[in-house]
Parts: structure tokens; C-alpha cells; sequence
């Protein structure tokens, strides 16, 4: 890969990284700013609802985005609108305002992760590249706490927001210096019309994006749910250790990141298609949430929480990187937005739903509720790849390129 190939690629993995900080910080701040504002958790935690509000709204205008501006200008745009929000909650404005501002911060991150994850898409080895990008992701959510612990100890919560807007402004400036002015149109599909309204009207109207997208809702659903309740079912259910409990939490999300740095080698090693490792990798996340469930013992409940993590970790990237099979050339932006978009909506209402099930019946349900979204995702994937189009390249159904790629 020439250095004026590889050196985007390396800010995106930057981006992420700080992606996965702005999540990571949010538990830790959370008691700080219950305490400043006097406010109880319920009220405080309206923040998440206008976040997902404005995440879903940058993956409905990704794709419209990249369309009209380019990559180059959708990311300056994204990450301006994420540094401004971070600079106006380091000013501690009023609650309402930091709730309302949440908003912008959601945008923000959206926009940057939809367009990231498109113009990865377009590249040779898009499988391997965004496995890498997402698990880079997870590198930030596991430092993002004992980033704001240790700001903390010093500084109040603002400053954890005024760090992470100050270290985005260096990336956007050097995807500014890196990216090209504006790229090549996407090309219209044979006999489609070269410009056309809606779209993503268009793409809303076609069953294989739908179908991703309820896969990947049902997938965040899984992922959040197990991370938000594992640490109670551990304590609750097996008589784990605060501490203990907590270093499981974390080994099952050191699993996700970890799953999104091996598994895709290793398939390529093995021959396998990208197509086919996501059935292996559901195949795995099944029988974790049922050793979960059956776990004799606190300790091998443990072991299936980071197994889980680690089977759980190349799904999201790999059916990203399958987008473009999903619907025409023209339309793989905003179909990746839609897909980044909808997924938010899982990774709200499964959660809730874990909640108020384990609060009606036993947070023992955590590992069997796990088990019926591990099946669900399996017949959703079933039928996504029963609708996939032939791999325009060879890479589309790759999980790794040739190192000459890499």
C-alpha cells in the first residue's frame, strides 16, 4: 500500500480509537454528573436518548453526504460538528443545553462512522480493513475509562470532553491533507439512471439492506445487553466479586476487540469467505450464551462471557464490509448509513428489554435472552446472504487480502 494509500487508513484507525473513548468515558462520567447538576440517574440519562436521536439522523444523511461533498469534506463535516459539541459540554452549559448538545454529539459521531466505514468499503481487503477499524474501536472503549478515572483525579468531568475535542481536530485536519478533494462519482448500476432522487428513499425499498439492518440492530441489542447486565448476573447470579465481576466485563470486551484482530486472518488462512466466517462467529456466539446459561461455576461462566466477546467482535465489520453486495454501487453510502443508523435502535431497545426483564424475573434470563438473539441472528444472516449479489472483486468476500494489499 503506498504511503498516500496507507496514511488515511491509519487516521481512520485514529478516529476510531478516539470513537471508542467518547463511549468508553460516558459510565465513568456519569456519577460526576449526577452530582453537579443534582439530578437523579433517570433524568441524567436522557443524554442517551437525544445521542441516538442524532446518530440515527447522520446515518439517514451519510450517504447524501458523501454523494453531494465527498469523503474529504463528510468527515471534515462529522468531526467539526463532534469537536463543537465536546467544546460546548467542556463549557458546562446548563442540563438542558448538555442534553440538547447531545445531539450534536451524536451526529458527530455518526457521520464519522458511516463515512468511515464506506470509504474503507471501497477499498482492497474492505473485510480485513474494517475489522482492524472496529476493533480499534474497542481499543478506545477500554482505555476510555482509565482515561476519565485519571482526569478526574484532578480535573472535573468537563475537561475529559475538552480532551476529546481538542484530540480530534489534528485528525480532521489530516484527513484535509490526505484525502482527496473530491473522488470519483460511484458509478449508476446497468441501465439505472446516473442521477436520481431519493436516496434513501431507494434504498429503504430494498429487502436485502432491510434485512442488514435488522441484523446489525439485533447484533448491538446483543452486544450492550451482555456488556450493561454481565456485570450484574455475575454478581447476582454466581456471588462474584465486585472486583472480579468487573475484570470479566472488561475481558469480554477485550474478547470483542481481540475477535476483530484474529478471527479475519485466520479465515483467510483457512479459505474462507466473509460470508462464511459470519456464520462461524454466530456459530460461536450460540454455543457461548448456552455455556453461559448451563455454567456450573462462576469461573467457567466467565471464561463464556470473554468467548462470547471474542465471537462476537468481527460481525458488525464484516457485514459492513458485505454492504456493497447488498443493493448497487451508487447506493453503498447511504446504505451504510442506514445500516450504522438503525443499528443505535437495537443497541437501545434490547438492552431495555434485558433490563426489564431481569428486573421482573431474574437476571439469571441475561444468558437465555442472549441465546434467542444469537438464534435470531442467525436466520436474519441466512437470509441477507440468500439476497447477496456475486462480489463485484474478489476482496468484497475475502476476509483478508494478499499482505501486498495490507
Amino acid at each position: 500500500m503506498r504511503r498516500d494509500s496507507w496514511v488515511p487508513v491509519a487516521l481512520a484507525y485514529a478516529t476510531f480509537v478516539l470513537v471508542g473513548l467518547s463511549a468508553g468515558v460516558g459510565g465513568v462520567l456519569l456519577p460526576a454528573q449526577i452530582d453537579d447538576y443534582g439530578l437523579d440517574k433517570a433524568t441524567v440519562g436522557t443524554q442517551f436518548f437525544t445521542f441516538s436521536a442524532g446518530f440515527m439522523l447522520a446515518g439517514s444523511t451519510a450517504g447524501w453526504l458523501i454523494h453531494r461533498f465527498g469523503v474529504r469534506t463528510s468527515l471534515v463535516v462529522g468531526g467539526g460538528v463532534f469537536a463543537l459539541a465536546g467544546l460546548y459540554t467542556a463549557v458546562r452549559p446548563p442540563f438542558a443545553a448538555f442534553v440538547a448538545v447531545q445531539i450534536l454529539a451524536g451526529y458527530g459521531t455518526g457521520i464519522l462512522e458511516s463515512v468511515l466505514n464506506a470509504y474503507l468499503t471501497e477499498r482492497p481487503g474492505a473485510t480485513t480493513l474494517l475489522n482492524r477499524l472496529h476493533a480499534f474501536f474497542g481499543v478506545g472503549a477500554l482505555l476510555g475509562p482509565l482515561l476519565a478515572t485519571w482526569i478526574l483525579s484532578f480535573l472535573p468531568w468537563t475537561a475529559v470532553w475538552l480532551v476529546l475535542a481538542l484530540v480530534s481536530l489534528p485528525l480532521l485536519a489530516g484527513f484535509w491533507l490526505t484525502l482527496p478533494a473530491r473522488e470519483i462519482p460511484l458509478p449508476a448500476a446497468d441501465g439505472e439512471p446516473a442521477e436520481r432522487p431519493g436516496l434513501l428513499t431507494a434504498v429503504s425499498r430494498q429487502p436485502a439492506v432491510l434485512l442488514g439492518a435488522v441484523f446489525l440492530a439485533v447484533y448491538v441489542g446483543l452486544e450492550i445487553s451482555v456488556g450493561n447486565w454481565g456485570f450484574s448476573f455475575l454478581v447476582e447470579e454466581h456471588g462474584q466479586g465486585d472486583l472480579i465481576a468487573g475484570y470479566t466485563v472488561s475481558g469480554y470486551w477485550l474478547g470483542l476487540a481481540l475477535g476483530r484482530f484474529l478471527i479475519s486472518p485466520a479465515a483467510t488462512r483457512l479459505g474462507m469467505t466473509a460470508t462464511g466466517m459470519t456464520y462461524v462467529c454466530l456459530a460461536g456466539i450460540t454455543v457461548s450464551a448456552l455455556l453461559a446459561w448451563i455454567a456450573p461455576g462462576a469461573a467457567v461462566a466467565s471464561v463464556s462471557f470473554v468467548l462470547l466477546g471474542f465471537w462476537l467482535g468481527p460481525v458488525f465489520p464484516t457485514t459492513m464490509a458485505v454492504a456493497p453486495r447488498l443493493t448497487v454501487p451508487r447506493l453503498v453510502p447511504t446504505a451504510i448509513g442506514l445500516l450504522n443508523g438503525v443499528s443505535v435502535v437495537g443497541g437501545a431497545v434490547f438492552p431495555w428489554l434485558a433490563g426489564a426483564i431481569a428486573q421482573g424475573v431474574g437476571v439469571w434470563t441475561l444468558p437465555p435472552f442472549a441465546v434467542v438473539l444469537a438464534l435470531a441472528l442467525l436466520l436474519v444472516w441466512w437470509l441477507v446472504a440468500g439476497r447477496m449479489t456475486p462480489a463485484p472483486r474478489p476482496a468484497a468476500d475475502e476476509a483478508v487480502p494478499s499482505r501486498s494489499e495490507d
